[in-house]
């Protein structure tokens, strides 16, 4: 029973929950840095600053304050210096530089424009940093009263990829490669250009050169499979090619002899369905790459879905003598570090627990190993651990009055029979007040992606329903991540398909638990979730009631209006809709919306770029004409990642709609 000195998870404990991001281990392997984010409530603002933790368990201590951003802190080769990225000036995100014994933050650079990933030389002596210029009518337009006051005029692009879903318009400069003096904080631009993006910036060991990821084929936003692995000399210079296959390719990283990169791709990016790999090649392009993972049936990425964060991708870390390699897989609802030894040795388990490994970080003596560490019932600490074996240290305590009072259900693990005779994984989530004998409705979560995996990571909207008297189940049906390519490439150009069959499975199964109500079974899911759930009404009416979520309706009227633009054609045989409609069609929840008879409540943000809300919209009409109980609640100025990363009142009142929606169907 729920104790007095306990609460019932709340919607608007959003409010209370703080954020960790980043984790920088010094190279002393002594220190920690990382970020907390927290959200001022009177403003709906996120601000967030710098923390440092000592490796041996000591008490953690703010080492910046202030009402900003402060983010991605990285030690200098020498320990001596944070470098960290902050609007604290006048709100125009810059590269800081603090020194780690005591001293005040200072400015290290001073661009107008987009900071992206950013890495000290070995040396310590200069910054590469991946930068994009403010456009130069959106600097003229600043400085004219008349434009501030009529806003934008129009808009004028030439290219498909103009737009990204959390990101907006994209403007019209390109990101390029800079290098900035530690020294004195001139910046200088390396590479230039008005077609090719130069991004993921990588040093070689001497601080001489840099390596970076761009495509440069004649027409990048249709050559998708042509990004390559280039270098430029760090004085700038002509690039050179790193010849590779043809396929995606991405976080590279040098080894410490300088004489191969590292680096995580597919042989072919349109097939989605394919295992992210970890591949070698040499520096200077004298053999072709090795696939080092290629014999395991394993992804090397971080696909653990959660609404708390931690699941980052990032470069693989090569041991010190550059004989193996540290990554992320992504396997059967956990998220691991594993190593690998390049002469042929098999996949060691590095890090390997039940949740989610976020952010890792090695010390230079290669001793000591940080990390981010998320599970079902903490929302995410950092921890280290001796490599060479030994008892973790968990270093922070982030959210613990929190968890510490509040009530949260139990989850249990479970394994059960698909639609084909597969295996499948699923998790049961129960009210913290769960009486025996007694039955609940249950409330069935769909996880989008396709291509991710739900698992053992906290997810406070689970636990908000959960604490509200539901049995909240999800599982990972065929189409996602950690379950071998077969079980991922399955719904290839047949959405609706292998996929329904095992949510299907999955409903069967929770409907036969004895503490489910199988009369009271609600659905829900958004963006690929969203998909399956609008599928799901046209297709059975054994739900009571269904949230459909930043979802897609009509696969053809996607088609150009995403800011995917046209690459989803490619899980269509490589076929645009005029050329096979019937197919499009036939994949469409669209074309069988006419037998829905769910209730359904329909919520979409309205500057959603990835399902843009003209989706959303057709579904709440055409269950409107149906004359099926629909609601349509709409989010003014959110992205698809509403449910995470939005604004917190919205996330609130995306939460009690949904609460709303299901006990009105469920329980009354």
């Amino acid at each position: 029973m729920q104790t007095e000195t306990k609460h019932r998870i709340a919607a608007e404990d959003l409010y209370r929950l703080e954020r960790i991001s980043g984790c920088e281990i010094s190279p002393d392997g002594g220190h920690v840095a990382y970020c907390v984010e927290r959200v001022d409530r009177d403003t709906e603002k996120k601000y967030s600053n710098l923390w440092v933790a000592p490796t041996d368990g000591g008490s953690p201590r703010q080492f910046t304050r202030g009402d900003q951003r402060d983010t991605s802190p990285q030690w200098s080769p020498d320990g001596g210096t944070i470098a960290f990225v902050s609007d604290r000036s006048d709100g125009s995100p810059q590269i800081f530089t603090i020194p780690f014994r005591g001293g005040e933050a200072r400015p290290l650079t001073d661009l107008q424009g987009q900071f992206g990933a950013f890495q000290w030389s070995p040396d310590g002596q200069r910054l590469a940093v991946q930068f994009r210029k403010k456009d130069a009518d959106a600097l003229a337009a600043e400085d004219d009263e008349r434009a501030k006051r009529l806003g934008t005029v129009f808009r004028h692009y030439t290219r498909v990829s103009y737009k990204a879903d959390g990101a907006g318009f994209l403007p019209k400069e390109r990101w390029h490669l800079w290098t900035v003096s530690r020294a004195t904080g001139v910046a200088t631009q390396i590479t230039d250009g008005d077609v090719f993006d130069e991004t993921q910036p990588c040093w070689t060991p001497d601080s001489q050169h840099i390596v970076f990821v761009s495509n440069r084929s004649d027409d990048p936003d249709f050559n998708p499979d042509h990004v390559d692995l280039w270098v430029v000399p760090a004085r700038g210079g002509e690039p050179r090619k790193i010849p590779t296959h043809v396929g995606s390719k991405g976080r590279p990283s040098v080894s410490p002899d300088g004489e191969l990169v590292a680096f995580v791709g597919r042989e072919r990016r349109s097939d989605w369905w394919q295992h992210s790999r970890l591949w070698v090649v040499p520096f200077d392009g004298s053999r072709p790459p090795r696939n080092i993972t290629g014999r395991y049936d394993i992804t090397v990425s971080n696909s653990l879905i959660n609404d708390i964060g931690g699941a980052v991708n990032q470069p693989p870390a090569w041991s010190r003598d550059g004989r193996s390699i540290y990554f992320h897989v992504s396997e059967h609802g956990n998220t691991a570090v594993k190593s690998i030894d390049l002469d042929g040795g098999g996949l060691v388990s590095v890090l390997e627990v039940d949740g989610l490994i976020g952010a890792f970080s090695i010390d230079s003596s290669e001793k000591t190993i940080a990390y981010y560490h998320g599970s079902t019932y903490d929302t995410g600490q950092l921890r280290v651990r001796k490599l060479d074996g030994g008892n973790e240290t968990k270093l922070t305590q982030v959210n613990r009055s929190w968890l510490d009072e509040t009530d949260l259900g139990r989850v249990e693990e479970v394994w059960f029979e698909g639609a084909a005779g597969n295996d499948l994984q699923g998790w049961i989530l129960t009210p913290p007040d769960r009486e025996p004998g007694r039955k609940y409705p249950c409330i069935l979560q769909i996880h989008g992606g396709p291509i991710g995996q739900y698992g053992n990571a906290f997810m406070h909207e689970f636990q908000y329903l959960a604490a509200n008297g539901y049995v909240v189940v999800y599982s990972n049906p065929r189409g996602g991540l950690g379950y071998g390519e077969a079980h991922t490439a399955s719904i290839w150009n047949d959405h609706g398909g292998a996929d329904y069959d095992d949510v299907m499975a999955w409903a069967d199964f929770a409907a036969a638990l004895p503490y489910v109500d199988e009369t009271r079974m609600g659905v829900t899911g958004g963006s690929y979730g969203g998909f399956l759930v609008n599928w799901i009404v046209g297709h059975t009416d054994r739900f009571r009631a269904a949230v459909t979520q930043r979802s897609i309706f009509n696969r053809t009227s996607n088609y150009g209006t995403s800011d995917m633009n046209w690459i989803r054609e490619e899980t269509f045989d490589d076929e645009p809709p005029w050329e096979n409609p019937q197919n499009y069609l036939r994949q469409s929840p669209l074309t069988y919306i006419g037998n829905a008879k769910t209730p359904t409540l329909v919520i979409h943000s309205e500057n959603d770029f990835r399902c843009p809300m003209e989706q959303g919209e057709q579904m709440f009409i055409a269950l409107k004409r149906l004359g099926v109980d629909t609601e349509f609640v709409r989010f003014p100025d959110e992205s698809h990642g509403l449910s995470r990363n939005g604004r917190t009142d919205r996330r609130v009142a995306r939460l009690e709609h949904i609460l709303r929606w299901f006990d009105k169907y469920l329980k009354e």
